[in-house]
């Protein structure tokens, strides 16, 4: 049985026990948080599609840990101006485990 979830602007294809890393969440470790966005459920070889979300289905994770994503340089260069600007981004995230699919 898995599902796809959307948290965050992004899709995720999760299954019970699955370990992934979302957009950060206002949600304190070790708490559970729900995702209510689930958009497609396959159980036992039976597809529910939702139009857009599945009615009455949730996702039920554990928050494991925030963090921060290896830092990105994001440079701009102007040829012939001697213009150049170097700035560094590290995306903050959070770990969730799944824990059950209800659907």
């Amino acid at each position: 049985m898995y599902a796809i979830i959307e948290t965050g602007g992004k899709q995720y294809r999760v299954q019970e026990g699955d370990k992934i890393v979302v957009e950060k969440l206002a949600v304190e470790e070790g708490q559970e948080v729900a995702f209510e966005r689930v958009l497609t459920v396959v159980k036992d070889g039976e597809v529910l599609v939702g139009a857009p979300v599945v009615a009455g289905a949730k996702v039920v994770a554990k928050v494991v840990e925030h963090g921060k994503g290896k830092k990105i340089l994001v440079f701009k260069y102007k040829a012939k101006s001697n213009y150049r600007r170097r700035q560094g981004h590290r995306q903050p995230f959070t770990q969730v485990v799944i824990e059950k699919i209800e659907a």
